[in-house]
């Protein structure tokens, strides 16, 4: 699915999100920069926006890894890296893996993001445990993900997720099935509180969250 939609993923996002993910990848690297790493594993990184923007605010001698586990959406990474100015992005690397199985040794990242792609996980549990597994004791995870919204603005996030949302995608991409997908894992995926506890059974500590834009989208920290 995610093959099909590639080439024009980022501009679905900026419509559909009305750009406010833009933002939601600024409270993500402000809550990375934090802990200052050294190597950064940007998991399911899709197009590299995160893996970008991170290399745009952390130190130049950061080392970034992007990875995913479609290959023509690193295609779409590596051209957009390719674009930029000579040497902008030179600390940030694009590699083939899956999330239930990342191919890496143990306790290589300081800290380790995921951006809208744990909610696409065919097993949670897995593959935080394994996000767990690549992080030096006491780094860091940083997740962004939808959640749900406050209560009184349920009605009107859902009426657009069902109703507008897979019309406006379907033009932009050609793929509306794609986007009825991703309105219902979004109404399937657990609250803050839940998710909060499923990190908490991968074995991280120190968790927090932080809703934004009304809920319908959460921050979540954690240490490992």
């Amino acid at each position: 699915m995610f093959a099909r939609i590639a080439t024009r993923y980022d501009l679905a996002n900026r419509l559909l999100s009305c750009g406010i993910d833009v933002w939601w990848r600024h409270c993500l690297v402000q809550a990375v920069r934090k802990s200052s790493p050294k190597r950064v594993l940007d998991l399911a990184t899709g197009s590299g926006d995160v893996a970008f923007a991170l290399a745009g605010s952390l130190p130049a001698g950061t080392e970034i890894t992007g990875m995913d586990f479609c290959q023509p959406m690193l295609d779409e990474a590596a051209a957009k890296k390719s674009r930029a100015s000579q040497g902008s992005y030179a600390n940030v690397d694009f590699k083939l893996g899956d999330g239930l199985g990342l191919p890496l040794p143990d306790g290589c990242f300081d800290a380790v993001t995921i951006s809208f792609g744990l909610r696409n996980m065919a097993d949670r549990h897995r593959s935080l445990c394994e996000m767990r597994r690549v992080l030096k004791p006491g780094g860091s995870v940083v997740i962004l993900e939808f959640s749900q919204p406050q209560v009184w603005f349920q009605p009107f996030y859902y009426f657009y997720l069902r109703r507008i949302l897979p019309l406006i995608a379907g033009a932009v991409t050609g793929d509306r099935a794609a986007y009825i997908y991703l309105n219902e894992t979004i109404g399937e995926f657990p609250d803050r509180s839940a998710l909060s506890e499923e990190i908490r059974a991968a074995g991280f500590s120190a968790i927090k969250a932080k809703g934004l834009t009304l809920g319908i989208v959460a921050l979540h920290e954690a240490r490992a």
